[in-house]
Order: C-alpha cells, then sequence, then structure tokens
C-alpha cells in the first residue's frame, strides 16, 4: 500500500515558477514508477510526466512530448518524493496536479494504469 501526499500548488502569475512535490508512504515506495497528471477544467486527467527507478539510487525521467522544456521531473528523500518543477508558467497550465504511483516500472500515460493516486494540488496561472 502506498499512500501519497501532494503539495505545493498556488496562484501565480504568467512566467512564474512552481515547484510541485509529492512524498509517497510505504515500504517499497522508492521502487514504484510514480508520476505527475493534471486536470484542468471540464477536461480529462493527462500525463504530465513519470519516473522509473533503475536500480540503487538512479530514476529515469520521462515526459509527455507536450510537456519538454518547462517542466522537471526528479526524486529526492531516498526516493520516496517525487517533485515536478515548473518554469515559464502559462494560463494553459491552470489544472489540478496529481501524484500517481504503480508498481510496475514501465512508463505508461494510462490514467488507469496507475494504481494509487493523491488527492491533487491546485496550481491557478493568471494571465
Amino acid at each position: 500500500q502506498v499512500q501519497l501526499l501532494e503539495s505545493g500548488g498556488g496562484l501565480v502569475q504568467a512566467g512564474d515558477s512552481l515547484r510541485l512535490s509529492c512524498a509517497a508512504s510505504g515500504r517499497t515506495a522508492s521502487r514504484y514508477y510514480m508520476g505527475w497528471f493534471r486536470q484542468a477544467p471540464g477536461k480529462e486527467r493527462s500525463y504530465v510526466a513519470g519516473t522509473a527507478w533503475t536500480g540503487g539510487n538512479t530514476y529515469h525521467a520521462h515526459y509527455a512530448d507536450s510537456m519538454r522544456g518547462r517542466f522537471t521531473i526528479t526524486r529526492a528523500n531516498a526516493g520516496n518524493t517525487l517533485l515536478l518543477q515548473m518554469n515559464a508558467l502559462k494560463p494553459e497550465d491552470t489544472a489540478v496536479y496529481y501524484c500517481a504511483a504503480k508498481s510496475s516500472g514501465s512508463p505508461t500515460t494510462n490514467v488507469r494504469d496507475y494504481d494509487y493516486w493523491g488527492q491533487g494540488t491546485p496550481v491557478t496561472v493568471s494571465s
């Protein structure tokens, strides 16, 4: 069982940066594939980025094509914390951002492949 708790969302202006954090609890959480999704009002939840455990204390990052460049995903705290650094934010980045985890290590953008979800943290970018 893995529990996920996001933090770091808020109201920012266009061009600002924000860092989201997701704390994972669970005996083997550090080995899980963990990722970020976001859901804008009236839209489906969509994949942002994820990290796969590759052994030891190393992780491989994976991004949705549209997320490359401005967003950086990393792990900290021996792999039990998932971070999302978001730079040059735009109003279209406004959404609730969710942390998710699954036991299998391969990247997947499908919401239904994830076993655990956080409660979400809202991000609002004003123009």
